[in-house]
């Protein structure tokens, strides 16, 4: 395969797939659930989040899954975290890379992080310090780039204005991930964005994070793809949901991306048998199998 047939797949499963739970699953569960996506040799698992439990009690437990967790020196294992709290506590827990999340859309801001977005990016600041000062990379989510719940449709200029706030707040020296938080968003829309959002990042440095509430999200990777995305969010089993976001179902699931992926002749490095492993788990701990 040549270079420009690589895509690259961040499996979100423990995270975003499990935050949404509503009954707590045992550590255990979640570290083995963790330790089986990492035989799948995905290149990054996002683990967890150093968030405050009154806000996601489901990942109170981030730093006894991250101490669990079996860890493969080819994959980087982030986390995300909202604050300077958050950030100490991750690079405690040994994570190889911070995320930080904020949002194209004033309401959902301030509903998730009870924060505006400029607020938010101030909150950063002590993160991007903190990563700097431990060589981690990072990653910006802007989540509800098409559509917010609360604010309704979203201007692609909006998208882009929060996604500079984000270069200008790390130097240029963070990764974008692009959120559609509701998964209604069509490819004409999705690809309106990138569009806007390449003036200041080159597309094949954006990574997509689709829902599918719709049925629409390998539509939306089919035509990134096209665009030129060559990074994208999955979650095994479908698992997730935003708790922010009303009616918003699970993540684009990892096995869809890649049955899409490989029919079309790109490569992962992914194994689907062993990401078929993982789903079990996944299904057994959130009383879907």
């Amino acid at each position: 395969m040549t270079e420009d047939r690589r895509v690259r797949i961040t499996e979100v499963g423990p995270r975003d797939g499990l935050q949404n739970e509503s009954a707590l699953v045992p550590v255990a569960e979640k570290i083995a659930f963790v330790d089986a996506l990492g035989e799948a040799g995905f290149p990054e698992i996002e683990v967890t989040s150093f968030v405050s439990p009154r806000w996601v009690p489901q990942l109170a437990d981030a730093a006894e899954v991250m101490a669990g967790i079996t860890r493969e020196s080819s994959i980087t294992y982030s986390v995300l975290c909202p604050n300077q709290r958050g950030a100490e506590a991750a690079i405690a827990s040994g994570a190889d890379k911070l995320s930080i999340f904020t949002s194209a859309s004033e309401g959902f801001c301030r509903k998730n992080l009870n924060a505006s977005i400029e607020e938010s990016i101030e909150r950063f600041r002590p993160v991007v310090e903190l990563a700097r000062q431990s060589s981690l990379p990072m990653r910006g989510y802007v989540s509800c780039m098409v559509r917010c719940p609360y604010d309704g449709p979203v201007d692609p200029e909006d998208v882009l204005a929060t996604v500079r706030l984000l270069l200008d707040l790390a130097g240029g020296d963070i990764e974008i991930a692009l959120g559609e938080t509701l998964g209604v968003a069509d490819p004409d829309q999705i690809e309106a964005v990138l569009d806007e959002v390449a003036s200041v990042v080159p597309v094949s440095g954006i990574d997509l994070h689709l829902h599918d509430t719709k049925g629409m999200a390998l539509a939306g990777v089919d035509r990134a793809l096209r665009c030129g995305v060559r990074s994208f969010d999955s979650s095994c089993a479908g698992l997730g949901g935003c708790p922010f976001a009303p009616g918003a179902s699970g993540n684009l699931a990892t096995e869809s991306l890649l049955d899409l992926l490989e029919e079309d002749g790109w490569e992962t490095g992914i194994d689907r048998a062993a990401v078929d492993r993982a789903a079990v788990i996944a299904n057994r701990i959130t009383g879907r199998g």
